[in-house]
Formats: C-alpha cells, structure tokens, sequence
C-alpha cells in the first residue's frame, strides 16, 4: 500500500481522518454460538490481538467484558436482551433502521476519554450469506474490523482476506498495517492525516 491507501482506510465518507486503537486490554464474550464456534471466534480475536502486539485479560474492570459479539437471526432479538438497551443506547431504533435496509451486520465502538476504544459491540445476522461464510473465515474477518477504527468505507471495495488455495488468510500489508498502528511510539487516537504517513513509514520498515 502506498500512504494515500493507509490514508483512505481511516478516512470516513465524510471526508474526517479518524484513527483510533483500543486503550486497554481486549475481553471478549460471544452470543448465540454453540461451544465450537465459540472456540473458534475467541481464536481469531486473540490471533489478531497478538499480531497487533496488543493484550487481552479476564476481565475489564470498568464493564467485566469490552468486545461483545451478537449471533442471531432476526434484528428483533436484539432489544430483547437483558441490559443491552443499557450499553448501546437507542437500540430498539437502532435495530428498526438495520432491519429496513436489511443489514446483516453492524459493529458499535464506545471510546474513553482521550478516544482510544474501549468497548465494542459486533452485531451479525445470520442471514443466508453469512450463514454461507466458513466460521474461521468470519470471526477473522469480523476481529480484524474490531482491532482498529476504519473507516467507514474500509474494505468496501477489498476485503481485509485473501484467500491462498485452499486457506483464507489475512492479507500480509494488513497485517502490517495493524502492527504498524499498535506501535508504543504512536498516539493512540489521532485526527490529522499525516498520522497516515507515519503508520507508512512503519509497515516500510517491516518489511526491510
């Protein structure tokens, strides 16, 4: 990638740069999957958090888990989870609105107060072309999302994925760039594009 690529993967339709990575370690907890899948979700989000060089822990002091993954059927369910209204606010519109445009999924950052991430929520309807997806392909797909604040527009038009034979695999400049981005050196959060340029300079220096 060249630094207009890094650039665009954290500039939102709106024309903002925003970066953001999580302050704190990672606590996952997963919905509606039996115990294999589960494996298998818990997996992928730890294989990323280690190739960002993040942590994970047992609990987050502030909200016991900070990464909440939704498997379900029907945009309906939703607000019929105990306590959830509490954590995503207007969820019952908020679940209407995903309903009507018939999204299959949806993923909701909350921020502390300097904006690095501190919890997130992932949203995924079972609808027949997730249903389609291999599992590991999937919990892959949706823990690279969740690592880093893209854009909006990420990944519209390439998936963060490619697929080698018979394997799907996270596409290596990615993978660097997700390294690159959790390097102790940078801010956390950052609003001004030249950040791009920096997290450049850094997946340059990988790969030397």
């Amino acid at each position: 990638m060249d630094p207009a690529e890094v650039q665009a993967l954290f500039t939102r339709a709106s024309g903002e740069f925003l970066f953001a990575r999580w302050g704190r370690p990672i606590v996952p907890v997963v919905f509606g999957v039996e115990d294999a899948t589960l494996a298998i979700v818990k997996g992928a989000i730890e294989a990323v958090v280690v190739l960002a060089g993040h942590r994970m822990a047992e609990t987050d002091p502030e909200l016991g888990a900070n990464l909440m993954v939704f498997f379900f059927r029907d945009w309906a369910e939703l607000p019929e989870v105990p306590n959830l209204d509490r954590l995503v606010p207007d969820l019952a519109p908020l679940c209407a609105r995903l309903a009507a445009v018939g999204a299959n999924q949806y993923r909701l950052f909350r921020f502390d107060a300097t904006g690095a991430i501190k919890a997130a929520f992932v949203f995924l309807r079972m609808d027949e072309e997730l249903s389609a997806v291999p599992a590991d392909t999937l919990a892959l797909n949706q823990a690279v999302q969740v690592i880093l604040l893209w854009s909006d527009r990420a990944f519209a038009d390439r998936s963060a994925l490619a697929r080698v034979r018979e394997t799907v695999i996270l596409r290596p400049e990615i993978g660097a760039l997700i390294r690159a981005a959790y390097d102790p050196v940078l801010p956390p959060v950052a609003q001004d594009p030249s950040h791009a340029l920096r997290l450049f300079a850094r997946t340059q220096r990988e790969e030397i």
